[in-house]
């Protein structure tokens, strides 16, 4: 069971924010939940990613959240984590670390990483053995 309910990041460009977002997070199964309005949410449009129903990965267009931060998607195989990061380099996201095993962190650890369109550093992440 996870740990935090939900998260949000603001950003400084929300429709090219969402549509990374949605490329990128699409091989793990995560998808746009819901959708709210600017007037809905006090002056900035805001959407829910998620699965099954549960937006848990939020973005705003309140601007760049600064520092930049980090957040690592759990994806069900290796296969996803490189079809993640193979999509988010089409939706113009950066290098920052190609699929592989982590072994500083355990034996079974393969992650991606990418920074996204504000600089953030997107991990998806796989614990399964190979």
């Amino acid at each position: 069971m996870s740990i935090i309910d939900h998260i949000g990041l603001s950003v400084s460009d929300y429709r090219k924010a969402l549509t990374f977002y949605e490329q990128a997070l699409k091989p793990l199964g995560i998808s746009l939940v819901m959708e709210v309005s600017a007037e809905q949410a006090g002056g900035h449009a805001a959407a829910g990613l998620g699965r099954d129903g549960k937006p848990e990965f939020w973005i705003s267009g309140e601007g760049r959240t600064t520092p930049h931060t980090h957040f690592a998607f759990l994806a069900e195989s290796r296969a996803a984590v490189d079809a993640f990061y193979k999509a988010a380099l089409a939706a113009d996201g950066k290098d920052n670390g190609p699929p592989g095993i982590r072994a500083i962190y355990h034996p079974n650890y393969y992650g991606a990483f990418v920074f996204d369109l504000d600089g953030h550093n997107i991990e998806a992440v796989c614990h399964k053995p190979a």
